[in-house]
C-alpha cells in the first residue's frame, strides 16, 4: 500500500509542475541614479543560474521563461556598483533598475589618491598624499610651496602662512575637511590652525573661482580633503615616525580607519611634534622650539542615496619667537639691522620662554547628504569652532607668566547645498550658508586689548552652474552675494581718537566717557554687502587644455584692520586699524595653456588683477611705550595692480629621469602712488632633477635648487628715529624697507618602499634641506631684521602603511 501511495504523489507532483506556466517575460531598464540617462550594456542576471541579458543603447532588457515567485538580479555595469535587486515575478513584469554612475565619490577617491577638480576654468594645483607625507613634521605653508605660485609668509620656521600670487591672510580661504576655517587668520604672524597629517589632498585654487567657499577669496582658495572611507568590510592605517637635526626632534603621527561594507566607518588620528630650537648656519636662533599635539576624530554612514558624518578636530600648539626679535629700544632695532647676527643668542634649549604663543582650536561639524533619483543632491552642515589664541610677552613682578593677548573666538555655521546633475550637459549647486561669530579678548591681562569685543552675523547664497557645450568644451559661471554685520565696543585713548581725525568723523559712536582714563568707549557698527561672480571656459584641443576665467571678488575688511589699536606682542610691533576703510573688489583675469600628455608637459597661467581700495599693512615709524620702543605699522588703502605668471614644465628623458621646474613672478603697484606694493614674493625658481625605479621598491632620489631671486621692488618706509648714543641722543636712519639680497638652495630627498610585512610596506625616506648651509635671509620672513633663515637640515622618516 505504501508503494502505491509513494506512485500517486509522485504522478500528482509531476503533473503540477508541468501545468506551472514558466514562459513569463522580465523587461526593465536600467539607469543612471543622477539624471536617468540610460546605460548601455549593463549585465543582467538572474542569480544562480545562467540566464542573463545586456541592455540595449536605451537601457532596456528582456528575460523570458520566468516562473510566477521570488527571484534575485545581480546587475552590473562598468564603472557602476554591482547591486542585487530582489524582484517578484507575477506574470509578465516590468521592473526599473538605478545604478551609482559616480563610484569616485564613494570609493575610488582612495584607491587613486586624486580628487576631482574644484573648478572648471579657474587655475588649481594639486599636493598629494605622497608629497604631505613628507612635510608630516612642518607646517601647512611649507608644503603648499610645492606649488607654483604659493610662497610663504612667516614669522621664524614654526610659524607661517600661505601666500597665493602675492596675497595671503584674509584674503586666502583654508577650507578643512569642508568647514572654512576661523582661527583669527588677519594676524600675518598666525598660522593657520590645523594638523597637515589630517589632509589626504589638498587643492589650491588661485582666485576666486571656487564661490561655493567664498566670495572675499581674492587671493584663493586651499581645500584640504581628509581621507575617504572605503565602502567594505577594512581596517587599515598609516603611522609616520619622522625626526629632524635642525631643531633636534620630530614628530609621530598615526590613523586608523575601519569601515563597513554597509557604509558605516570610524576613524580616528593623532599628532605629536617636538622641536627645540632652531639653528641658522652659525648660531642658535634662540627660544624658537615648538610643542603641538594633535587629535581628530569622525564616523558615519556613507550610502548611495543617504550619509551622514560626524567630525571633530583639536589642535593645540605651542611656538617659541625669537627672544632677539623683541627690542626695547629704537636704538636696538637700529643696532639689530646693522648687525650680522642677532643681539640675544644663547646655547641650543628645548624650552620655551617668552615670547611665545599658545593657541588651541576645536572643530566640531555633522553633515547630511541625501540623493534624489532624477535630480541630484542635497548637502546640509553645521560647524562650531572655538579659537583661543594666547600671546606671552616678557613680563616682570605680578604679571610674569600672564599673557598679553588672550583672545577666544567662537564661530557658529550652518550651510546647505542643492547639487542639481539630472539635466543633459548641465549641472546646477544652489547654496545658502550663515555665520555668527562673537570675539571675546580677556581684559585680565592688563593691557589694552589690541582686538575688541565684537558680534559678526553674516549670511551668504550663490548660485553656479556649467554647460558641456561639447565633449572638449565645458563653460562655467557663478554669482555670490554675501551680507556681514560686525557690531563691536571698543576702548579708545582720547589722544589717538584726536590724532587719527576720528572725533571729526565717528563723534556718534561715542557711548562712554572714561575721564579718569583718558578713554572713549565706541560702538562702531558696520553693514557689508558685498557681490562676487565668475564666468569662465575650458576646451581640451587634442594633447592642449586651454582655460580662461574672469572673476569679481569682494572682502569686506576685517576686524583687524578696522579696529587693530596696540601692542602686537608676538610680531613686536605696534598695529593702527582705520575706521574709514571700504570694502576690497578685486577683477581678476587668469588663462591657462596645459599640454598634458607626452614626454614633455608645461602649463602657462598668466594673469592680471586689479583690486579698488587694496587693504595693506606697513611700517610708517616708531612709538615708545611703558612696554618699550616699537615700529609703527598702519593698515592703508589704496587701488593696486597685480600682473603674474606661474609656469611649470616637466620632460621625462626616460623611464627613471625626469625634469621638473617652476617659475613665479608678481608685479604689484600702488596705481595711486605710482609705489610698489610691500611685502610681494620675490620671483622664485625652482628645477628638480629625479631617478625613480619602480621595480625596485619604488626607489626614488631627487635633487631641487631653489633659486629666489632679490626683490628689487618695494616702497621706500623708511623712517628716522632718535637713538640714545654715548654720544647723546642723536636722529638716524632706520632702514627698515630695502629686501635682502637673493638666495640659491639646494635640496636632496630620497625614499624606498619595503613590503616586510604581511598586508602592510614600509617606505624610508631620507631629505636634506640647504645642504651647502647656506646663510640667507627671505623677505618674507619678518624675523628677517634680526637673525638668517634656517641651516642645513637632515630629516629621517619612517612611514608603516597597513
Amino acid at each position: 500500500m505504501k508503494q502505491l501511495w509513494f506512485a500517486i504523489l509522485c504522478i500528482a507532483t509531476t503533473l503540477v509542475a508541468s501545468a506551472q506556466n514558466c514562459s513569463f517575460e522580465l523587461k526593465g531598464q536600467v539607469t543612471d541614479f543622477h539624471d536617468s540617462t540610460p546605460l548601455y550594456s549593463a549585465l543582467v542576471q538572474v542569480a544562480g543560474t545562467r540566464v542573463e541579458a545586456y541592455t540595449d543603447f536605451d537601457g532596456n532588457f528582456t528575460i523570458t521563461g520566468l516562473c510566477n515567485g521570488d527571484i534575485e538580479l545581480q546587475i552590473s555595469h562598468p564603472e557602476c556598483e554591482t547591486i542585487i535587486k530582489p524582484v517578484t515575478i507575477s506574470g509578465n513584469t516590468t521592473i526599473t533598475i538605478t545604478l551609482e554612475h559616480h563610484l569616485e565619490e564613494l570609493s575610488e577617491i582612495v584607491v587613486s589618491g586624486n580628487k576631482k577638480n574644484e573648478t572648471n576654468s579657474g587655475t588649481e594645483g594639486h599636493i598629494n598624499a605622497n608629497t604631505i607625507q613628507q612635510y608630516s613634521n612642518s607646517n601647512l605653508a611649507t608644503a603648499l610651496k610645492e606649488v607654483t605660485g604659493v610662497s610663504s609668509l612667516s614669522t621664524g620656521n614654526a610659524i607661517a602662512k600661505p601666500v597665493i600670487n602675492g596675497m595671503h591672510s584674509s584674503r586666502v580661504l583654508v577650507i578643512n575637511n569642508g568647514v572654512r576655517l576661523q582661527d583669527q587668520e588677519w594676524g600675518v604672524e598666525h598660522a593657520p590652525n590645523l594638523d597637515i597629517n589630517t589632509a589626504d589632498h589638498i587643492t589650491v585654487v588661485k582666485g576666486a573661482a571656487a564661490l561655493q567657499y567664498g566670495g572675499d577669496a581674492i587671493g584663493g582658495t586651499i581645500i584640504i580633503d581628509g581621507s575617504s572611507p572605503f565602502v567594505k568590510d577594512s581596517l587599515y592605517g598609516k603611522t609616520i615616525l619622522s625626526g629632524s637635526s635642525n631643531g633636534r626632534g620630530g614628530s609621530l603621527t598615526s590613523s586608523l580607519i575601519k569601515s563597513y561594507n554597509t557604509g558605516w566607518y570610524v576613524k580616528g588620528q593623532g599628532t605629536f611634534k617636538y622641536f627645540g630650537d632652531y639653528e641658522a648656519p652659525d648660531y642658535v636662533l634662540s627660544n624658537t622650539g615648538s610643542r603641538e599635539k594633535d587629535f581628530s576624530a569622525g564616523f558615519g554612514l556613507r550610502k548611495l542615496e543617504h550619509g551622514f558624518n560626524f567630525y571633530y578636530s583639536y589642535y593645540n600648539a605651542q611656538i617659541g619667537i625669537l627672544r632677539a626679535s623683541h627690542i626695547g629700544s629704537a636704538g636696538d632695532l637700529v643696532n639689530a639691522l646693522e648687525s650680522d647676527k642677532p643681539l640675544y643668542i644663547r646655547d641650543f634649549s628645548y624650552n620655551i620662554n617668552a615670547p611665545y604663543q599658545r593657541v588651541i582650536h576645536h572643530l566640531a561639524k555633522a553633515d547630511y547628504y541625501k540623493r534624489f533619483s532624477g535630480l541630484g543632491k542635497l548637502d546640509v552642515q553645521y560647524a562650531f569652532q572655538n579659537n583661543r589664541r594666547r600671546e606671552y610677552d616678557t613680563r616682570v613682578g605680578d604679571d610674569k607668566g600672564k599673557p598679553s593677548m588672550d583672545m577666544v573666538l567662537q564661530t557658529h555655521s550652518i550651510a546647505s547645498t542643492l547639487h542639481l546633475d539630472a539635466f543633459s550637459g548641465y549641472k546646477f549647486s544652489i547654496g545658502i550658508a550663515g555665520n555668527y561669530q562673537k570675539n571675546t579678548p580677556n581684559p585680565d591681562t592688563g593691557i589694552r586689548r589690541l582686538i575688541p569685543d565684537y558680534t559678526e552675523i553674516s549670511g551668504a547664497i550663490f548660485v553656479t552652474g556649467e554647460h558641456q557645450i561639447t565633449d572638449k568644451t565645458i563653460i562655467d559661471a557663478g554669482v555670490r552675494y554675501d551680507y556681514k554685520n560686525l557690531d563691536a565696543k571698543k576702548f579708545y585713548q582720547k589722544s589717538r581718537w584726536t590724532e587719527r581725525g576720528y572725533n571729526e568723523d565717528f563723534s556718534d559712536i561715542i557711548i562712554g566717557d572714561y575721564d579718569s582714563q583718558s578713554q572713549w568707549l565706541t560702538n562702531p557698527v558696520y553693514n557689508f554687502h558685498t557681490l562676487s561672480a565668475t564666468l569662465g571656459i575650458k576646451s581640451v584641443l587634442g594633447k592642449y587644455t586651454l582655460a580662461a576665467n574672469a572673476s569679481l571678488a569682494s572682502r569686506a575688511p576685517n576686524a583687524a584692520e578696522l579696529f587693530s589699536d596696540g601692542l602686537h606682542h608676538s610680531a613686536a610691533v605696534i598695529e593702527l586699524g582705520d575706521l574709514r576703510l571700504q570694502q576690497e573688489i578685486s577683477h581678476k583675469l587668469t588663462t591657462e595653456l596645459r599640454k598634458h600628455s607626452g614626454a614633455f608637459t608645461f602649463s602657462l597661467n598668466p594673469y592680471v588683477n586689479y583690486i579698488n581700495n587694496f587693504i595693506v599693512l606697513q611700517p610708517t615709524g616708531i612709538e615708545t611705550t611703558t612696554r618699550g620702543t616699537f615700529p609703527v605699522w598702519e593698515y592703508m588703502q589704496n587701488n593696486t595692480l597685480f600682473l603674474g605668471v606661474d609656469t611649470d614644465a616637466s620632460y621625462t628623458f626616460t623611464d627613471n629621469w625626469t625634469y621638473n621646474t617652476g617659475l613665479a613672478y608678481v608685479y604689484a603697484q600702488n596705481t595711486e602712488t605710482n609705489t610698489p606694493i610691500i611685502n610681494i614674493p620675490a620671483t622664485k625658481w625652482s628645477n628638480t632633477v629625479s631617478y625613480t625605479v619602480p621595480e625596485w621598491h619604488n626607489l626614488y632620489f631627487g635633487l631641487k635648487s631653489e633659486t629666489v631671486f632679490t626683490q628689487t621692488r618695494y616702497p621706500n618706509n623708511d623712517f628716522t628715529a632718535e637713538v640714545v648714543t654715548n654720544e647723546g641722543t642723536i636722529s638716524k636712519e632706520v632702514h627698515i624697507s630695502k629686501p635682502p639680497k637673493g638666495y640659491e638652495l639646494l635640496h636632496f630627498d630620497s625614499r624606498i618602499t619595503l613590503n616586510s610585512f604581511k598586508n602592510s610596506e614600509m617606505t624610508l625616506g631620507v631629505s636634506v634641506q640647504n645642504i651647502l648651509n647656506t646663510s640667507y635671509r627671505d623677505y618674507l620672513n619678518r624675523q628677517r631684521f634680526y637673525a638668517d633663515d634656517l641651516g642645513r637640515n637632515f630629516n629621517l622618516s619612517i612611514i608603516l602603511t597597513y
